[in-house]
């Protein structure tokens, strides 16, 4: 039996839909079959017209449109052109097993853009599952930056039927797209970056602790809290992270083109690593996503492989705050409803800034704190332990001095990290250092006698959990992947120690 290819969501990945048709005895009649939803039934309607437009006659029989598998919902009005074309080319010998439709009728037959098309593309180009697709002309300009595909654009309903009945003899509309930036090669993989830096490291003067432990964070992918008086650089520090982060694979490019096509964003294609800072007074649905019947990404999920920063933290609601636990420690957000039950990758590097105080001077030299013990203490207390225990580093920052001067700037601290996630990808490591599994730590921070020794002494002081000891191997392996270094040394599991925040 012919079928032809299309594609639905199933929470953020999409999911390809083979299109399949049967002409049988019976009364005429016209029925879409596979789980549909009301979009899709509407769809019959406008593929009549636009097939009657197009000097087609219904035979006088049962026209069924099977969409599987059938367990999967089907929605959006894309399906309409592979349901004509199904019904349109039921009578050739031709195999069409290979192509996909996307497309949106109008009632005269013309082919419309639909606004899941882009995210639904890149989903699957990502995944590899489709090569040749039939897409709206007008989207060509758009779709033709989307590598692994040869997109061909029609303009009708005629054009794509005659397009598919000479398949051996075309060619592309669009050649296949490339990324056209700076990469090198481990193991075969590519790896891209972008040496652009709009916001600058070298406009930060002093504040030497906290761009070391911005670049320990960059480089490991390690959560990071600064701390410090009103106007002493937590924010300005912050956003200048996501432009020394490390470089991208190909599928990490489409993976956040997609998040940026669901934001209704126009995708860059650059390797970038996106930067999501929602506001204080944020809902958990905004954060972490929700609806009552479609399941929609949040900020959490909108900052998966890159950076999701919280500002002023103690201001966060307790509930964002203690469900932020999960993603933080497992790389993922579930989201259950009555009508679906979705997991979003949040697998996100997390930067939080806050005051010392309500005030915010309790550091500050020359200005009093206005605070008590009380209020002081009760500040502090809306960050719980578990949530900080998921924290590797932590920076007190000190006021800026008139007479500071500023040191790196963010191509050289770029280029530190470039060289150290190379040498973590010589050893055949896969996850950054934050992200390693218990037996990776084992395999992969492995530490000389006297790092050891330093190590179990910090434990017994400090009473250290598994958990804050496992992160502590952790950002010692960052340190001496910045300096090269095979065996972690003792100084590299003191620096360590130096960002463990203090009761």
């Amino acid at each position: 039996m012919k079928n032809i290819s299309c594609a639905t969501y199933e929470g953020l990945d999409a999911k390809v839909v083979h299109v399949e048709s049967t002409l049988t005895k019976g009364l005429p009649s016209f029925s879409v079959i596979g789980m549909t939803s009301i979009s899709i039934n509407e769809s019959k309607e406008r593929v009549k017209s636009a097939l009657l437009s197009n000097d087609f006659k219904f035979p006088p029989k049962r026209i069924t449109i099977s969409l599987s598998p059938s367990d999967l919902k089907k929605d959006g009005s894309h399906f309409d052109l592979s349901i004509a074309l199904m019904i349109a080319l039921n009578t050739l010998e031709d195999d069409f097993s290979e192509w996909s439709a996307f497309g949106e009728l109008g009632l005269d037959g013309s082919v419309k853009e639909n606004i899941q098309l882009y995210p639904l593309l890149l989903s699957l180009a990502n995944q590899k599952v489709i090569q040749k697709v039939i897409v709206p002309y007008s989207s060509l300009d758009k779709v033709s930056k989307i590598p692994n595909i040869d997109f061909y654009g029609v303009n009708t309903l005629s054009e794509a039927i005659e397009l598919l009945k000479n398949q051996d003899s075309i060619t592309p509309n669009m050649p296949k797209a490339k990324i056209d930036y700076p990469l090198y090669k481990i193991d075969g993989k590519e790896y891209f970056y972008v040496k652009e830096y709009d916001e600058d490291f070298i406009d930060v003067k002093g504040q030497e602790v906290a761009k070391r432990a911005s670049l320990i964070s960059a480089a490991g992918f390690h959560n990071i809290i600064f701390e410090g008086s009103p106007g002493c650089g937590k924010s300005m520090i912050s956003k200048r992270i996501r432009y020394i982060l490390p470089p991208m694979t190909m599928d990490e490019i489409l993976d956040v083109a997609k998040l940026q096509a669901l934001d209704f964003k126009e995708p860059d294609f650059k390797p970038r690593r996106p930067y999501r800072s929602p506001h204080h007074s944020s809902t958990s649905a905004s954060v972490f996503g929700g609806g009552s019947h479609k399941a929609k990404i949040g900020e959490v999920g909108l900052s998966n492989l890159g950076i999701l920063m919280f500002d002023e933290i103690p201001h966060f609601s307790k509930t964002v705050l203690e469900a932020l636990r999960e993603p933080l420690e497992d790389g993922k957000i579930r989201i259950s409803r009555v009508n679906s039950k979705v997991e979003y990758p949040s697998d996100f590097l997390f930067i939080g800034a806050m005051n010392p105080c309500p005030c915010g001077n309790l550091l500050d030299e020359n200005k009093e704190c206005r605070c008590n013990e009380l209020e002081i203490q009760r500040y502090k207390n809306r960050l719980s332990d578990p949530f900080l225990d998921r924290i590797d580093l932590s920076v007190i920052m000190q006021n800026v001095n008139a007479n500071d001067k500023p040191s790196l700037s963010s191509k050289e601290m770029h280029r530190k990290v470039v060289e150290a996630h190379i040498f973590s990808k010589n050893r055949k490591q896969n996850s950054f250092n934050a992200k390693l599994s218990d037996a990776e730590v084992e395999k992969f921070c492995i530490m000389n006698d006297e790092a050891k020794e330093v190590l179990d002494t910090a434990t017994y002081r400090f009473s250290l959990s598994f958990r804050s000891i496992k992160k502590v191997q952790k950002v010692s392996r960052t340190i001496a992947d910045l300096d090269a270094c095979k065996i972690i040394e003792k100084q590299h599991v003191l620096e360590a120690l130096s960002y463990r925040r203090r009761a």
